[in-house]
């Protein structure tokens, strides 16, 4: 199982995100584009614009949405 989290150093949404994850112990990579650039490019070579972005084994979910995260981790 591959959980990847786009995240940003000051975006509320994110914050939410991760502790999501963490409470529910779903491991999980952080890319911080605000940290590296090139997370920035990968984000929009997946369609989208900004963060948070979740990519649970290759599925994209934009945004903070705990069911659609489950559902893809249960899809697995």
């Amino acid at each position: 199982m591959s959980v990847i989290v786009y995240t940003t150093n000051h975006c509320p949404e994110c914050t939410i995100l991760k502790k999501f994850l963490q409470d529910y112990q779903i491991e999980f990579v952080i890319r911080n584009c605000s940290q590296n650039p090139s997370f920035s490019e990968e984000i929009n070579q997946l369609g989208f614009l900004g963060v948070p972005i979740t990519l649970v084994n290759g599925k994209a979910i934009q945004g903070f949405k705990p069911h659609e995260i489950i559902e893809a981790l249960e899809a697995i």
